[in-house]
């Protein structure tokens, strides 16, 4: 078998922020004392927080400045994300983790997270000694659906593109790992809605059934 090195996306893959990131936003839309609704809030999925700022200013002509806003919300992010108690790694992750670590495969973190989320998560979960590199799309040019995460987690690890499998939730996390040619599994969480997983490789609602022996027909 040859696989080598496993590339896995971080948000709805390892953890689940976005109920932390709703919490943290919707506290600091009381706090500025406006109303947003589900329509708009759904509208901010997968923007910077830099826009959801632009936006709510340039919407409910706020005075408030953009760094003030971003603040606020990372602030209420930060406090959930260490005292909030539903908040957990993804079940059977860690399992996983081990069980490809156990087995001398490399791993490699490819998020779109920022890198001080990314550190947050390793820290509280350690997963630090499981991996051999992390990268942050916030710190890159493009950002996926575009490739590049994925061909710079394959360069990292060192290993050809064949040799490597992307674990991914989302529709341009797929599409990315597609265009880059990697083999993709996609993980279907009782939290992903409306993704699609036309491109992936195989898709899993349980990460038991990405162990090594029934990958192994694959690689």
């Amino acid at each position: 078998m040859s696989l080598k090195a496993v590339l896995f996306d971080m948000d709805g893959v390892i953890v689940d922020t976005e109920p932390l990131h709703r919490k943290a936003y919707f506290k600091t839309f009381d706090e500025l004392e406006i109303a947003v609704s589900e329509e708009l809030y759904t509208s901010f999925t997968g923007a910077s927080t830099k826009r959801v700022c632009e936006t709510l200013i340039n919407k409910f002509n706020l005075n408030q400045t953009r760094e003030e806003i971003a603040k606020s919300k990372r602030d209420y992010f930060k406090d959930y994300f260490y005292n909030d108690e539903g908040f957990d790694l993804i079940p059977g992750v860690r399992e996983l983790i081990q069980h490809y670590y156990e087995n001398g495969i490399k791993l490699i973190l490819a998020s779109s997270a920022t890198m001080t989320t990314i550190n947050m998560v390793f820290e509280k979960f350690d997963l630090e000694k499981y991996f051999n590199g992390k990268i942050s799309g916030a710190d890159l040019k493009e950002s996926k659906p575009h490739p590049e995460v994925f061909l710079l987690a394959a360069e990292i690890a060192g290993e050809p593109v064949e040799n490597c499998m992307v674990i991914e939730d989302s529709t341009n996390g797929i599409l990315a790992a597609h265009r880059a040619k990697i083999f993709c599994a996609a993980y279907r969480s009782p939290h992903s809605k409306n993704q699609d997983y036309t491109l992936a490789d195989m898709v899993v609602s349980d990460y038991e059934d990405l162990q090594l022996d029934k990958i192994s027909k694959y690689f």
